[in-house]
């Protein structure tokens, strides 16, 4: 144990000496900026930005911090870059632009009158207050593009000085003469620099210029702090939101996840017990980072981080390595490991790699949910059941792949398999029912009554009532083993439909919070897929079992 703790402390430490140091140049990362209701620094402004018009935190290359600045020092640069990202087949169409181009620049798409219709057009379709469909949702979107990189090029969205009184920063276009020549100094030292890294200048140069780009940005932070100190007392947050942004600790607890499932895979594979430490280590190593990262996004929001579907993503992540866990201690079946590493995993990926699905970005709770005690006991429990059932589909998978193997072969891994389902759906419905009756008891302190059969309320119970069923008619004998395996796929879809669906699809109920929108193609084509491979294995069997009774 103390060898493990060892290695585990001196990979942090590696790890934080890493991004401890920022580089010279990267004061500007640190200035504060008001945005989206909070204080946050311009290098989370600039990569929402940049995020919300291009897709991407980058640019060929290039930092948002830079883009953004060159936006607004040099619009008319931008006018023929192709910055725009359009995915609508349908807005392109209506555009009369390539379906098979997905960036244009400003001129292709707000240039013609035709712009000027279809914003009529969705303006209309909001007077009658009815559901957006994806079409008009990505035209929406487009309006917004459009109107994110006016303000930006005008200098009306970056509010980068505190009033004297009052709680609205002032923008960098409505700055008073002598901060305007602070940030003047400013966007100099930051020209001076980027044109000499662009222009390869010795490294001499550009830790100079890179110095007095430092500089300037603390001048003016120094200013704005005298003049509301107050209000520019955001420091130790600002410095932990870059090293959020700069350390990536999801992105670090997958790989090490991955590491981890692919050590247990040689261990089935060759044998060697001795390989369990290793997947060990490597699995607490991912633990760390996700709880590190959790923590992170906690302490910068002061609040639980889990008010929208990017931040249940990861957190029923981390209860899945948890539950994973505590069954692989008690069971030592190695495969509750594996399947919670995989699970996990894939939940972090998918959240890492579709932030425009799973808005990654940190913001203020809405007003329905500002009691951190009910945001913490009702939607933390709710969700953290939503893990057990994930980690009980994961190991349906892996049931269904031993079926597929051979089922009299694979007996006792099977029986393995199903009791650890067994269990992680005894563990999901222990959160999952008190945290509808925590959600009712919320739901009566705000909206004076406990039950209304809202769309959220509603699914979670069904999700309740088709878990309850399954443990009920195994405990009665009524499932076997193939039909636990079965029943651990197809009844999480209860559990999508609750989580993802009614946010996602259904949009509609008072849970408004974690709306959004898109993916449900590949979230329908992942329910589908694993419908048909139940339906495979299934045929299967059926098939091998004539067979054997024939002979």
């Amino acid at each position: 144990m103390k060898k493990l703790l060892l290695v585990l402390t001196t990979v942090l430490l590696s790890f934080s000496t890493v991004v401890a140091f920022a580089k010279p140049g990267d004061q500007l990362k640190y200035l504060p900026v008001q945005d989206g209701g909070r204080i946050k620094p311009y290098d989370s402004f600039s990569k929402e930005m940049l995020e919300i018009v291009y897709g991407k935190s980058t640019y060929e290359g290039r930092k948002a911090t830079e883009i953004i600045l060159t936006w607004m020092l040099s619009p008319q640069a931008w006018a023929d870059k192709k910055i725009f990202e359009v995915r609508n087949h349908q807005v392109l169409e209506a555009l009369k632009l390539p379906k098979d181009q997905r960036y244009f620049n400003g001129q292709e798409l707000f240039g013609s009158e035709r712009f000027t219709l279809l914003r009529q057009e969705l303006q209309a379709k909001r007077e009658t207050k009815e559901k957006l469909n994806p079409y008009f949702q990505a035209l929406q979107r487009l309006e917004n593009q459009f109107f994110v990189f006016q303000e930006v090029a005008a200098g009306r969205m970056m509010k980068v000085l505190p009033p004297k009184e009052g709680s609205n920063w002032i923008a960098v276009a409505d700055l008073p003469e002598a901060f305007q020549q602070k940030f003047v100094g400013i966007t100099t030292a930051f020209v001076t620099y980027i044109g000499q890294v662009a222009s390869g200048a010795n490294a001499a140069d550009i830790e100079s210029s890179a110095a007095k780009l430092d500089e300037s940005v603390v001048a003016f932070e120094t200013a704005a702090r005298a003049e509301n100190p107050t209000a520019y007392d955001h420091d130790t947050k600002i410095k932990a939101e870059v090293h959020y942004n700069d350390f990536h600790p999801f992105r670090w607890a997958y790989v090490f996840y991955i590491l981890a499932a692919i050590v247990l895979l040689l261990v089935w594979a060759l044998s060697k017990e001795s390989m369990m430490k290793a997947s060990w280590v490597l699995l607490g190593l991912g633990f760390i980072l996700h709880t590190y990262g959790f923590g992170l996004r906690m302490y910068i929001m002061e609040r639980a981080p889990v008010s929208n579907m990017y931040e249940t993503v990861i957190w029923v992540s981390w209860g899945v390595i948890l539950f994973a866990s505590i069954l692989e201690l008690i069971y030592k079946f190695r495969m509750i490991l594996f399947a919670g590493t995989l699970v996990s995993a894939f939940a972090l990926v998918i959240a890492d790699f579709a932030p425009a699905v799973l808005d990654p970005t940190l913001q203020p709770l809405e007003p329905v949910l500002r009691s951190n005690y009910w945001l913490t006991i009702h939607v933390m429990t709710i969700t953290i059941s939503y893990a057990a059932f994930f980690l009980a589909f994961g190991l349906g998978d892996l049931g269904l792949f031993y079926y597929l193997k051979g089922e009299e072969k694979n007996h006792e891994k099977i029986r393995a398999i199903v009791t650890a389902i067994y269990r992680s759906m005894q563990i999901g419905v222990a959160f999952l029912a008190p945290g509808i009756i925590l959600g009712g008891i919320w739901a009566d302190y705000s909206w004076g009554r406990f039950w209304g059969w809202d769309p959220k309320e509603t699914w979670a119970l069904i999700a309740l009532l088709g878990y309850l069923a399954v443990l009920h008619a195994r405990y009665a004998g009524m499932i076997k083993n193939f039909g636990m395996v079965v029943t651990a796929i197809i009844t999480f879809s209860l559990v999508i439909m609750a989580w993802y669906g009614v946010n996602f699809v259904l949009g509609a109920g008072l849970h408004s919070y974690g709306f959004g929108a898109g993916g449900i193609e590949y979230v329908s084509a992942f329910v589908a897929a694993h419908m048909l491979m139940v339906l495979y294995v299934w045929v299967i069997r059926q098939g091998r079992t004539k067979k054997s009774a024939k002979s």
